[in-house]
């Protein structure tokens, strides 16, 4: 059985957001363990951290995985900008061993009217360098003795703003080059995100169609690579190239593609995590149990019509592919 979790924020203190974890019954977390839209990062761990990894673990909640900052754009050309990518990403490596974390994920980034096969080479040669960078830097202090190193995410993208990773080939290719790079593949992890995979076109409504997704990321990455899901509904267009997060089995993907996902017995020991309007006004919890009933197949309530109004600002918990794919 799966297990489920939000991302969970952490501006509010650890302590408050282990406890809110707590309540809304998440199985696994996803964080941003910095300010998300910055390029400075912290120099020391936040006050609390060992208490909360020591709640997390009394709560059982597990895999914790990392959010890389959403500046991150491994795939553009600008060398100021990849710079301060790979050094950020490294960063993120590094920091997510003080939390526990078991994955850092990051989107796939833009190529800025290059080429796919230009960005796909500087995703690949990014991504060598970060986990080069990641291995010579000490582990911080909060971090327990022997902690390995993430494993590094990519997740795939919606195809806006000339973005990399919208197919399997093209993630197949990043894995490749990655390889050839001496990239060894229990580090280089994939994230199915179901909001972007339907963006870019993937009938992720359609069980048999994810079934054969499925297969056809078995033959051609090897399905053991697909670590994590984002369990995200979608108020776009299939194919739309958008990104929009809707709650779950509220939107365009629906109840009957989401429920086969998540109950899917090929992905039965992966986190899903949610990253859902509202997080912040008590829909963390909705969703959480929304997704737990399409967990146990059991039928969705209608949401109200406030659940469809809420601000931009919280209409989502993380990133999404509009608001990255034009970085420079």
């Amino acid at each position: 059985m799966p297990r489920l979790g939000v991302h969970l924020q952490l501006g509010h203190g650890l302590r408050r957001a282990a406890e809110r974890a707590a309540e809304i019954g998440a199985e696994t977390i996803q964080v941003f363990i910095d300010n998300p839209s910055a390029w400075k990062r912290r120099a020391a761990p936040p006050k609390g951290l060992a208490e909360f990894r020591a709640r997390l673990a009394e709560l059982d909640i597990r895999p914790v995985a990392v959010h890389a900052s959403y500046l991150v754009n491994l795939a553009g050309p600008d060398p100021a900008f990849r710079r301060n990518s790979i050094e950020g990403l490294a960063s993120e490596l590094t920091a997510g061993r003080g939390y526990g974390a078991r994955f850092v994920n990051v989107h796939t980034g833009s190529h800025r009217e290059t080429s796919v096969e230009e960005g796909v080479e500087r995703v690949a040669t990014g991504v060598a360098e970060v986990l080069a960078r990641a291995d010579d830097a000490p582990a911080p202090e909060s971090a327990d003795a022997g902690a390995a190193i993430p494993t590094l995410l990519l997740e795939n993208a919606a195809g806006g703003g000339w973005a990399v990773g919208a197919t399997i080939p093209e993630l197949v290719a990043v894995a490749e080059r990655a390889a050839s790079l001496g990239v060894p593949e229990a580090r280089l992890g994939f994230c199915l995100d179901t909001a972007h995979a339907w963006g870019a076109g993937w009938r992720v409504d359609d069980p048999d169609a994810i079934d054969a997704l499925l297969e056809t990321f078995d033959s051609e990455l090897g399905l053991q690579r697909l670590v994590m899901v984002h369990l995200n509904d979608s108020s776009s267009e299939p194919g739309s190239h958008r990104d929009r997060h809707q709650h779950v089995g509220a939107g365009q993907i629906g109840a009957r593609g989401l429920g086969h996902l998540v109950r899917h017995p090929r992905l039965a020991d992966r986190p899903f995590i949610l990253e859902t309007p509202g997080m912040d006004e008590g829909y963390d919890r909705v969703n959480l149990e929304r997704a737990r009933a399409l967990r146990d197949d059991r039928p969705l309530e209608a949401l109200g019509p406030e659940a469809f109004d809420l601000s931009r600002r919280t209409r989502s918990a993380a990133p999404s592919d509009d608001d990255v794919e034009g970085a420079a």
